[in-house]
């Protein structure tokens, strides 16, 4: 919560009206979902065919009375008497200045995690990991973007003793704006893959980029086989723990057991030898489960009580599951997502004469949905 009072001063905004102080309790871009109106502020984002500023009037009807403008806007605020409106060159950089100042109000640890894949399963893996330790703030599903992010940590309060928060970027300069906000204090580089190449001129630009996310932590958790990656993070000053499956490590993997319906993975760490049992067998899960591994270590947790956990993990829905529909049809579920930039549904099969198929789009007043100001690809 802050006072609508300090916004000015924090985001370096033009006061345009300010009939009276309220406490703010809900950051809102989308127009359709308002909680407390009277407690609200509205970002007007502007985006590449969506706009928000002209929803003002409906949001100023349904109660809402604090409202954050662009500079290349004009807003007549005599319709407006009740309202206090701030005008900004970019509502986005708006948004991410106040969660920032809102991040500084909290001392507890806060895990981050980037990467071009496992970002959401490792959060929600560690939250599951570390529930009975923690009071846990996380993104709600895949909310890692410049909106996403900031709309999450917003959601951090005084009953929180932990947070999780994946980042991701797709163009260069943006991860320090995630920094920022995040401020983590502890830090994992899930894996790196061929996502979002094109928008770097090369592999070493985007990961120089994903590293900025890092430049503060006190420790960062990676695994060495991403040899791009290691070079970098080798001659930075960041004090990692490192893992690998091929070499020389904090934490080494010297076996690795597959059956039809787990893994045993062997391995040494501070001098000793243990093996844990990973209710696993695919690859991906596998290298996911072992960052978790390294995070529970960090925390403290004896090998004996990680095993007992890791029994308890459970299933992370994700993109792309297939789901049963209506007349014998099937639907590919994309909308874990999470960020409703674009949610679609398209039925892949039937198995009756009717052709049922469905595509949900964004509705027309999709302005303001989290990404819309940038692009429509997802982050990296």
């Amino acid at each position: 919560m802050i006072h609508s009072g300090k916004i000015a001063e924090i985001i370096g905004a033009e006061v345009l009206s300010y009939p009276s102080d309220t406490a703010i309790h809900h950051l809102l871009i989308d127009s359709r979902k308002i909680i407390s109106p009277n407690q609200s502020v509205f970002f007007a984002i502007k985006g590449i065919r969506h706009d928000g500023h002209l929803f003002i009037d409906q949001l100023y009807k349904k109660g809402v009375r604090c409202f954050i403008i662009e500079a290349n806007q004009t807003i007549n605020t005599n319709l407006y008497p009740e309202a206090s409106f701030w005008k900004v060159s970019n509502a986005v950089t708006a948004l991410q200045q106040i969660v920032a100042f809102h991040r500084t109000k909290f001392s507890i640890p806060i895990i981050s995690i980037t990467g071009s894949n496992g970002k959401t399963i490792i959060k929600e893996w560690l939250s599951q990991l570390l529930s009975r330790d923690f009071r846990i703030s996380k993104n709600p599903k895949s909310f890692n973007s410049q909106v996403g992010v900031p709309l999450s940590v917003w959601e951090l309060n005084e009953k929180h003793t932990l947070g999780i928060f994946e980042a991701g970027i797709s163009l260069p300069n943006e991860m320090a704006n995630l920094e920022k906000i995040i401020k983590p204090t502890l830090g994992i580089l899930s894996n790196i893959g061929p996502a979002h190449d094109e928008g770097f001129k090369n592999k070493e630009d985007k990961i120089s980029e994903k590293l900025k996310l890092f430049e503060n932590v006190p420790l960062l958790i990676y695994r060495k086989e991403y040899q791009e990656a290691d070079k970098l993070i080798q001659k930075s000053s960041l004090k990692t723990f490192s893992w690998s499956t091929s070499g020389k490590a904090d934490l080494e993997i010297t076996h690795i057991q597959k059956t039809n319906q787990d893994t045993e993975i062997q391995f040494t760490c501070l001098k000793k030898n243990n093996s844990l049992l990973l209710p696993f067998t695919d690859d991906a899960s596998i290298e996911n489960v072992i960052h978790c591994i390294a995070t529970l270590l960090y925390f403290n947790i004896p090998f004996s009580e990680i095993q007992k956990r890791i029994n308890t993990l459970q299933p992370v829905a994700m993109r792309l599951e297939l789901k049963e529909g209506v007349n014998g049809s099937f639907i590919i579920d994309d909308t874990y997502a999470g960020e409703p930039a674009r949610c679609y549904g398209r039925s892949v099969a039937q198995k009756s004469t009717a052709r049922p198929h469905c595509r949900a789009g964004a509705p027309a007043n999709s302005h303001d949905w989290p990404g819309c100001r940038h692009r429509s690809r997802r982050p990296d």
